[in-house]
């Protein structure tokens, strides 16, 4: 597809010397340049983490939070020995 653009004179002297440099015409050079551009998308901005609790301001005194495997274990461990009784 033929477009025209405009560029400002310093830009269009660097687009010309880098083609050149890459030994590419300008066309493809800009063509190029834009499709990495597009490729290289920034990823959307994220909203920032919530947590959100359940009721009560404080989690239980026996569950370390900084431990959460120590969590499963422990539901493991009662799960199977109420299976055992």
């Amino acid at each position: 597809m033929r477009t025209t653009i405009s560029l400002e004179d310093q830009l269009a002297s660097q687009v010309r010397r880098e083609a050149a440099a890459r030994g590419m015409s300008v066309s493809a050079f800009i063509a190029a340049t834009l499709s990495d551009a597009l490729k290289r998308r920034e990823p959307a901005e994220q909203r920032p983490f919530e947590l959100l609790t359940a009721s009560g301001v404080r989690s239980l005194p026996t569950i370390d939070l900084d431990r959460p495997r120590a969590i499963e274990t422990d539901d493991d461990t009662a799960f199977y020995a109420r299976r055992q009784s």
